[in-house]
């Protein structure tokens, strides 16, 4: 019969922890690797600005923040960003708001899903995580995104919104741009990438579930519609 002593636990501890971020960085390679190849697959949107174009590679990010937890979720969207950063047509300006908005998107769907996380769980987290993408991305590009555009790249809010008018009638101060661009393309793209997630969460919902029991310790219980 074998007898565990402190340095055969902590031994096993160490193994534990090592084979948890092993399991962790591996994950997150696959994910941002994934990601950024869907960041060249965007498309222009109907009525959106010709600077807005939509691309699904909020998804394998926000697998990630359900597989692992929200901080490697923002982990994933930052290396995505980082990646793309040498081939931005945007000076930086681009990939700074793609990483702001995709951070708040998939960090609040990743803390919900902390406390709910089954298949109906996922998607409440993702509802939450699309409303608060398009109420806090706002400010963010009313403050941090559009002023960055006018400074670093020399095209000012009126370029900008003429630009916009010129796809959208409904834009003509900097308020229409808000409600009438950004609103619209954030509450697009929220409900898009949730509802694709959703569909493809049964697929992939094993994976999480085991990458969240050896990064996470935690067993997630079998429930029927994970089945």
């Amino acid at each position: 019969m074998s007898v565990s002593t402190p340095a055969t636990v902590g031994l096993a501890d160490a193994k534990s922890r090592r084979k948890a971020m092993i399991r962790r960085i591996t994950v997150t390679a696959i994910l941002t690797a994934m990601a950024f190849i869907l960041m060249y697959l965007e498309v222009p949107l109907p009525l959106m600005p010709p600077f807005l174009k939509f691309d699904f590679s909020e998804i394998p990010v926000l697998v990630g923040a359900f597989a692992l937890g929200p901080v490697w979720g923002i982990v994933i969207e930052l290396l995505k960003n980082l990646i793309h950063l040498p081939f931005s047509a945007t000076m930086g300006i681009g990939e700074l708001s793609n990483f702001i908005t995709g951070s708040i998107f998939v960090g609040f769907s990743g803390l919900v899903y902390l406390k709910l996380h089954t298949r109906k769980g996922a998607a409440v987290s993702m509802a939450i995580g699309t409303i608060a993408l398009v109420i806090i991305a706002v400010p963010v590009n009313a403050f941090i995104n559009l002023p960055l555009y006018g400074s670093v790249m020399n095209f000012p809010m009126e370029a900008i919104i003429g630009a916009s008018a010129k796809v959208n009638p409904l834009i003509k101060d900097e308020l229409t741009l808000l409600l009438f661009a950004f609103v619209p393309f954030n509450l697009f793209k929220g409900i898009v990438v949730s509802v694709v997630t959703f569909f493809i969460y049964k697929p992939v919902s094993k994976l999480i579930h085991q990458t969240r029991e050896v990064t996470q310790g935690v067993k997630d219980a079998a429930e029927p519609e994970q089945a």
